[in-house]
C-alpha cells in the first residue's frame, strides 16, 4: 500500500480535520522513530501504521481497533499492518498486545502526541519547536488537561519500551518537531 492509497482509505472513513491532522502527526512520528531506532528500512511501513492507526475511530468509536481490522481485511491489506494498527488499543478495546518495537512505539506515542499537541497549541508560538519537557510535565500532572489522553496508556507504553516517562516525552517532542519542520 502506498501513502497515497492509505490517505485515500483514511479519508473514506475520517472527515474531521482533527482526526486527519492526528493521523498525519502520528504517521510522521512513527517514521521518525523508525529512523531513530534502527528500522530505517521499514520507515515507510511504520509511517503507514501511524497514518492508519485510527482508521475506524471517527465512524465506529464503539468498535475502535476492531472495525478497522474488518475494513482493512476487506481492502486486502497486509495482516502485519492490521495487527500493528490494532495493537494500539491493547487493554482498552482489543487483546492484541504490542510485541514488535513498532507496535510499542505506536502504543506509547498515540496518546502522548495528542497531549503534547494540546500543550503546544496553548503556547504563543503554537509550536513544538520551543516546547520543553518541563512544560509538558506540568500539564501532564493536570489530569483535566487533555483529559482524553490516557496517562495510564502513555506510562504503560514507556514501560513497554523500557524508557522513563521523561525520555518518552522528550523523544516524542523531538519527533513532533521533525514532523513540524516538514510541513
Amino acid at each position: 500500500m502506498t501513502r497515497t492509497d492509505a490517505w485515500a482509505l483514511l479519508r473514506q472513513y475520517n472527515k474531521g480535520e482533527f482526526h486527519l491532522a492526528h493521523a498525519l502527526t502520528v504517521g510522521g512520528v512513527m517514521r521518525y522513530f523508525a529512523n531513530e531506532l534502527g528500522f530505517a528500512d521499514e520507515a515507510d511501513f511504520w509511517a503507514l501504521v501511524g497514518l492508519l492507526h485510527d482508521l475506524d475511530f471517527e465512524m465506529y468509536p464503539d468498535e475502535h481497533c476492531t472495525a478497522q481490522q474488518r475494513i482493512m481485511r476487506e481492502h486486502g491489506l497486509d495482516e502485519r499492518l492490521i495487527r500493528a494498527t490494532a495493537s494500539h488499543g491493547y487493554a482498552l478495546t482489543v487483546d492484541i498486545k504490542p510485541e514488535h518495537t513498532m507496535e510499542k512505539v505506536l502504543y506509547a506515542v498515540d496518546e502522548l502526541t495528542g497531549l503534547i499537541g494540546a500543550v503546544a497549541r496553548m503556547r504563543p508560538s503554537k509550536s513544538t519547536m520551543d516546547l520543553e519537557l518541563k512544560s509538558v510535565r506540568k500539564k501532564y500532572k493536570t489530569l483535566n488537561f487533555a483529559a482524553g489522553c490516557s496517562r495510564e496508556v502513555i506510562e504503560r507504553g514507556a514501560d513497554m519500551l523500557g524508557w522513563t516517562l521523561d525520555e518518552l516525552i522528550e523523544r516524542t517532542i523531538l519527533a513532533m518537531r521533525a514532523v513540524e519542520e516538514q510541513t
